[in-house]
């Protein structure tokens, strides 16, 4: 139990696949610009690498070293066609919204980087801890980037059409440079210097 709660927690903070892993930035960069698509992109992502690990730990003692990555990008394209075809027949909005990068999850570094590095080479408990942890940290990474970036770039915080909070000023003046993806940059290296400044992320 304790090593599942230790592999569980290191993709939250020590191994957090954004901020310290640097994994997965094409979609922190291109669909945080609100908080809508931050939390659809999240869940994606938590299905298709919970659902890859878990199939990966099972069958890797039949899995042969020569198409082990074929197959892997196999089983992670099948989860991110099922996720689409759902995300398409039920919330069409969102989906118009995330466009190419729900796909893209196919060659998300980080979930073909856990199906090899991890999955592979644990047993199933282990290897669900470890797509929890590493979902659950891209998630909360994703969903911060896109709260900062939607609130300084339209002055309000939305969440699936009901206004969450407005800022007085910016409002009327918002900065819009933080919805481009210039503003992803900024709204990153902001959060990994109070990060570093906290001791949360160590300087290496």
């Amino acid at each position: 139990m304790i090593k599942w709660i230790k592999e569980f927690s290191k993709g939250l903070v020590v191994s957090n696949p954004i901020f310290v892993l640097a994994l997965g930035l094409c979609p922190a960069l291109a669909v945080t610009n609100t908080l809508d698509n931050a939390i659809g992109m999240s869940g994606a992502v938590m299905f298709v690498l919970l659902c890859s690990n878990m199939l990966v730990a099972v069958i890797r003692p039949w899995v042969s070293g020569i198409v082990r990555i074929p197959t892997f990008i196999v089983i992670i394209a099948t989860f991110v066609t099922i996720v689409s075809l759902v995300f398409q027949a039920y919330i069409p909005a969102l989906y118009e919204s995330l466009g190419i990068y729900l796909p893209l999850i196919v060659v998300n570094c980080m979930i073909l980087g856990r199906a090899e590095a991890f999955a592979s080479r644990n047993k199933l408990s282990l290897s669900i801890a470890d797509a929890l942890g590493m979902s659950l940290g891209f998630m909360a990474a994703i969903v911060l980037i896109a709260v900062i970036r939607e609130t300084l770039g339209t002055g309000a915080l939305t969440f699936f059409g009901i206004t969450l909070f407005t800022l007085p000023v910016l409002d009327e003046q918002p900065v819009s440079l933080f919805l481009l993806p210039a503003g992803a940059f900024l709204a990153i290296g902001l959060l990994l210097a109070v990060f570093r400044k906290w001791g949360l992320i160590k300087n290496d």
